[in-house]
């Protein structure tokens, strides 16, 4: 909205300032009266004009205020003003000459804004100049050279009225070759703030001081104990350095009454900076560069502990999450609330770990407060009930002739904080110049002692700023801080006592709708595809946390990394933001590729039953377990598995090893059979790609088979003949040496009886050993030859003959 809030309430001002003032313009009438009845004069002999033409760009001379002190005087003081002059046309300028004019008040808030949008326009009106005592004077300026200037003017001197904000401007006169008349040749307008007196009513303020910063650290970490963080770049450590933006934001805000508003996110990344952190050398698989700024990162995160002791810390959802974006694009996506919802949670924690204070998660702060029912909505869903939002897109309310006090109920529990959208935005732009620095500083002490003199009516207001301020923002700001906390017409407030304070009844409290939010920042925001890709990362860490014996090793990095996925920080930056959340899932992915099985090539299988062997590869660090391992048979009237389609067997497997499971097959068939191996979790998700390879059953024959058994049967047979044949020969070999045992004990006997009758006899008879028996009847062994048989041929035995060996 365009602020109603431009009319001030007046207050008594001092008699004699005002009949010096009312002096002055009589005594001038007369004069002007007169010079209005004089015919025109050349222009080389005419004075200089009550409105100063713009002079020609041969001739314009650039004035800067550099430096303004005290930019809120009180009586008694002096203000100084100090600044340059710079030739920035081709002709020298003669009799130069650098004054103060103290010009109208500016008793609207609208007014100060416009006097601020031409403040070197050399033809806005200006005040009368100050006695000529307090002007520097050159006797030429060359083109191209810039002259320091200083002017120490008593604040008395200044004839400054009634208690509000007045034009004071710098202005350079001189003459030029072309032009020999003084004349006005540069201006510079800024703002002198003048309330001496105690306010009876002050304006309560609340300044948000944010500690906020990009994304800077990765989803991956180590394979070591300690998960050692890995950084996209080493920028975080140059901003916490001595002389950084957030060394500059802490050493500045710890002397300051402010609200922190923190990024737990900021604190979490600089805490893994002071033990051990890599960043990515040249080469991207190459965790080459070590960072080296642990004592950097221990001592900001010293100051900003001592900076926010017994201070209103409020604590953003991690990582900064664009409100806008996710409702305008996230909520249709299943789970993204989720993600706000976890951010949440864990920021109070966060914060207290690490800075050891109660941090307030109660405020939700929309991007430049840009709010319509949706971003409400989204806003209150993680439990904050306080929306930050800013004036200039909020309804301030029924035709109100003054900025109404910051809390506004909005319905079911919610009040929105409406910041000042003019005091908010002021510090943004270039503030490395000192010139632009100090017209911001004047315009903010302006704009506030303004709104204070609105209206007697007790408010709180409170002051947004961008939320990353750039060191010399942040240098300006603090300055501005420092002379508003020793005003006469501000006290400062918490954030959390400024959304309590009693709501202006006469205040809008409709929220804006979806139409009149922001294009430009709609522009800005994640698309709908970034928070499907989140969904689907989250989706992947889901299944492969379950496999894991300690899975909080991955699920708190990479919940941390969907957060800063989702962060504000992103906006304008959407080629980065899209390279940061594919590395998020590419890693992700890299990791659950270390759970697979092994390739197999095909198998053949010869018989009826076999053992497959399945391999389970786990290279992570940690074990995995929860696997159920499935052998699937594509085919199973040909090959089943353990007597079914499919078989299952649970898996563990600790880090760096590998399993193999076997299962059992049975063959009906023979030809080819297709077997599938996949991995899958205890609640029946596929885990990873399946492995498929081929098995040839090569099955026997009814008619092989019986051709082989009977053979194994005529070989048995064979045995057995033999052995039985054997058997009955040992048998008779017996037999028949018992017999001849009982001939010989016979004949023994026999001669030892004729010998005893006859001895000679038995002295001429041979023994057995020495002769054979030539006796007809003496029994034929069956290995003994035919007696009288013929001499053996040589030739071959006749046909059919068989021959005993």
């Amino acid at each position: 909205m365009a602020e109603a809030a431009d009319f001030q309430g007046t207050s008594p001002s001092p008699a004699r300032r005002w009949l010096r003032r009312t002096g002055a313009v009589l005594a001038g009438t007369p004069l002007l009266t007169g010079l209005l009845q004089l015919p025109a004069a050349p222009p080389a002999e005419a004075a200089a004009p009550a409105a100063p033409r713009a002079a020609s760009d041969d001739g314009s001379v650039a004035v800067s205020v550099d430096s303004l002190t005290p930019g809120a005087p009180a009586e008694g003081d002096t203000v100084t003003v100090s600044g340059t002059v710079t030739n920035k046309g081709k002709k020298t300028v003669t009799d130069a000459s650098v004054g103060l004019r103290v010009g109208s008040l500016l008793d609207t808030r609208s007014s100060i804004d416009t006097v601020a949008k031409n403040s070197d326009d050399i033809g806005s009106p200006v005040g009368a100049e100050i006695d000529d005592k307090y002007t520097e004077k050159f006797s030429k300026l060359t083109p191209g050279v810039s002259q320091p200037y200083t002017i120490s003017v008593p604040a008395d001197e200044l004839d400054l009225g009634q208690d509000g904000v007045y034009d004071l401007s710098v202005t350079l006169t001189g003459e030029t070759s072309d032009q020999p008349w003084e004349q006005t040749l540069g201006v510079r307008h800024t703002f002198l703030p003048w309330q001496p007196d105690e306010a009876d009513t002050k304006t309560k303020t609340t300044f948000m001081w944010p500690l906020i910063s990009t994304v800077h650290m990765t989803a991956e970490t180590g394979s070591d104990e300690e998960q050692t963080p890995v950084f996209h770049d080493d920028e975080l450590a140059e901003e916490i350095s001595p002389g950084g933006r957030l060394d500059r934001m802490v050493a500045l805000g710890k002397d300051l009454d402010v609200t922190w508003v923190i990024d737990p996110d900021l604190l979490a990344s600089v805490e893994a900076m002071t033990t051990r952190y890599e960043i990515p050398g040249e080469n991207a698989d190459d965790k080459n560069a070590v960072g080296g700024h642990q004592a950097v990162a221990k001592r900001w995160l010293t100051e900003v502990q001592k900076a926010v002791a017994d201070k209103e810390v409020v604590a953003l959802p991690f990582g900064d999450p664009d409100l806008a974006s996710l409702a305008h694009h996230g909520t249709s996506v299943t789970g993204s609330l989720r993600h706000l919802k976890e951010a949440t949670d864990v920021a109070a924690g966060t914060v207290e770990s690490i800075l050891h204070v109660t941090a307030s998660t109660d405020f939700a702060w929309p991007v430049e407060g840009a709010v319509d029912p949706s971003i409400i909505k989204v806003s209150t869903s993680a439990g904050a009930d306080k929306v930050i939002t800013r004036g200039d897109t909020f309804e301030g309310g029924r035709d109100l002739t003054y900025t109404p006090t910051a809390p506004r109920p909005i319905g079911g529990g919610t009040t929105a904080v409406v910041a000042d959208a003019r005091l908010s935005t002021v510090f943004e732009g270039d503030m490395a110049r000192a010139s632009a620095s100090t017209q911001a500083v004047q315009r903010f002490l302006a704009q506030s002692l303004t709104l204070a003199l609105q209206t007697d009516r007790p408010r709180s207001v409170v002051i947004a700023p961008q939320r990353t301020p750039s060191a010399a923002q942040a240098q300006t700001m603090a300055e501005a801080i420092g002379a508003l906390q020793d005003s006469t017409w501000s006290q400062p407030q918490d954030l959390t006592a400024a959304a309590k304070s009693k709501p202006d009844p006469d205040a809008g409290t409709e929220v804006p709708p979806a139409s009149a939010y922001p294009k430009s920042l709609r522009k800005q925001e994640l698309p709908r595809s970034a928070f499907e890709q989140i969904a689907r990362t989250q989706d992947k860490l889901d299944r492969f946390k379950v496999i894991l014996s300690n899975p909080s090793r991955v699920v708190t990095p990479f919940g941390r990394a969907l957060n800063r996925g989702m962060a504000a920080s992103w906006r304008g930056r959407p080629a980065e933001a899209a390279i940061y959340r594919s590395g998020v899932e590419t890693y992700l992915d890299t990791l659950s590729s270390q759970v697979r099985l092994i390739e197999k090539s095909d198998t053949k299988l010869s018989g009826r039953s076999a053992t497959i062997p399945v391999t389970v590869q786990n290279n992570l660090v940690q074990g995995v377990e929860h696997l159920v391992l499935r052998l699937t048979s594509t085919n199973p009237t040909r090959l089943e598995i353990d007597g079914n389609a499919y078989e299952e067997q649970p898996i563990a497997v600790s880090g760096g090893h590998s399993q193999s499971v076997k299962f059992t097959t049975n063959a009906n068939a023979n030809g080819r059979a297709t077997v599938v191996a996949q991995l899958y979790t205890q609640d029946g998700r596929p885990y990873g790609q399946p492995v498929t390879f081929d098995v040839k059953v090569t099955e026997i024959t009814a008619t092989v088979m019986l051709v082989i058994g009977g053979g194994v049967l005529l070989l048995v047979l064979a045995g057995f003949r033999m052995y039985t044949q054997r058997k009955r020969a040992a048998a008779r070999q017996a037999e028949e040496r018992e017999q001849e045992n009982a001939a010989d004990a016979a004949d023994a006997a026999d001669a030892d009886a004729g010998d005893a009758k006859n001895p000679e006899a038995s002295e001429m008879r041979p023994t057995q050993e020495s002769a054979p028996d030539t006796r007809e009847d003496a029994p034929e062994q069956p290995s003994d030859p035919a007696p009288d048989t013929a001499p053996e041929s040589a030739d071959p035995s006749g046909t059919g003959e068989r021959v005993d060996r």
